[in-house]
């Protein structure tokens, strides 16, 4: 584990020194007043959280709440910190409606600009977290919104059930508390609808027939 923590320190400096260059030339070239940053990153790292180790396809906040920074200047408030849902998939519609450009309709993301610069507390209420890469491996989805946090595994039975408000450590899984069924079948259809709401119209109707 010491070794574990000691590389991921030492690929932590190394990032902050090349993101450092990277803004520095943007202040050389005369480009920084002009330029959106955000930095983020795909996933987090468990150092014996939930007995685990390394990255992996469990959804714990450890691994989905990533770090996100945004550096709009002009229009992002001064040292402001927020608590809106972000998705990795917001990037792309968020970068292109800032430069001004449309967004295509067959982007899932949202667009997050009035977040970002203040004008706005969010723009989502929920975001889905999902692991499948591999056939062979764990396939899972996971419904979050401002209180509650639901997993399902593809073909099984378990799952989990966080109530982060009451227990932000993710400690006590509610899946199989009877109380709390309808509570769970309310997260279920929401992450069905969730998932629905991400497939777009190829051909959608612009006339009437």
């Amino acid at each position: 584990m010491a070794k574990d923590v000691a590389v991921y320190y030492g690929m932590i400096s190394l990032m902050d020194k090349y993101i450092g260059k990277i803004l520095d030339k943007l202040d050389e070239l005369g480009l920084s007043e002009n330029t959106v940053v955000v930095f983020t990153t795909d996933h987090g790292h468990f150092f014996g959280q939930h007995g685990l180790v390394a990255k992996g396809a469990f959804h714990y906040e450890d691994m989905i709440k990533v770090p996100f920074i945004v550096r709009w200047p002009g229009k992002d408030p001064s040292c402001a910190t927020s608590n809106a849902m972000q998705s990795l998939v917001d990037l792309a519609p968020t970068f292109m409606s800032v430069a001004g450009l449309d967004v295509p309709r067959t982007m899932t993301g949202i667009d997050q600009s009035k977040v970002w610069s203040g004008r706005a507390e969010s723009a989502r209420d929920h975001v889905v977290v999902e692991n499948h890469h591999e056939p062979t491996t764990i396939h899972l989805k996971t419904y979050v919104d401002d209180r509650y946090k639901l997993t399902v595994y593809y073909n099984r039975e378990y799952g989990e059930l966080f109530d982060l408000e009451e227990d932000p450590g993710e400690i006590r899984n509610l899946w199989d508390e009877p109380e709390l069924a309808q509570l769970k079948a309310e997260l279920i259809t929401k992450l069905l609808f969730a998932e629905m709401g991400k497939e777009p119209m190829w051909m959608p109707r612009v006339w009437g027939a």
